[in-house]
């Protein structure tokens, strides 16, 4: 059971969506792991990609090598990835109680995300509650709340609109 999906997430303001950090840069000859969604993931990325802003956070979208529509990249390091394989903490029961120090869960213009802290001290977003798992990491330089913020109301309307909400493929 997904019991990440069963608890109410509470709608973090901006000020506590935390300081997104360090990251691979994206574009200009950054490589990037393409995900490989499966047969009902797949299309629901390809529409995302089709309805991704053409900036994010002012930054001109530039997406990472190996081209893919399930990847895509803003300035010199924002990164999405979509169809990746459900993030382990998602159904961390720690987690879900708000035991955990290094993720939690919060909603940003209507979509729902698990943030994370990773052990180099990097962030990422990863949506939950909805059909297809899209994850956002952010460069170092887009540390304060206001930064990772809008980065994340930027992209909300096109997850809004191409990913529908319920349950991801269970796959891990």
């Amino acid at each position: 059971m997904d019991i990440y999906r069963h608890r109410p997430l509470a709608l973090l303001a901006p000020t506590l969506l935390l300081a997104a950090a360090a990251c691979s840069p994206a574009g200009h000859g950054t490589t990037v792991a393409v995900p490989t969604p499966d047969a009902k993931t797949a299309p629901v990325c390809r529409n995302l990609d089709r309805v991704l802003p053409r900036k994010v956070d002012g930054l001109t979208r530039h997406d990472p090598e190996p081209r893919s529509v399930y990847t895509a990249g803003w300035g010199p390091a924002i990164i999405l990835r979509c169809g990746i394989v459900r993030p382990p903490k998602m159904v961390d029961p720690k987690v879900a109680l708000g035991q955990d120090p290094d993720a939690m869960g919060g909603g940003v213009n209507g979509v729902d995300w698990l943030m994370e802290k990773e052990s180099d001290g990097s962030w990422r977003f990863t949506t939950s509650e909805r059909r297809a798992y899209v994850q956002v990491t952010l460069p170092k330089k887009l540390s304060g709340p206001d930064d990772s913020a809008q980065v994340l109301m930027d992209l909300a309307p096109a997850v809004k609109k191409a990913v529908p909400e319920g349950l991801a493929s269970m796959r891990h």
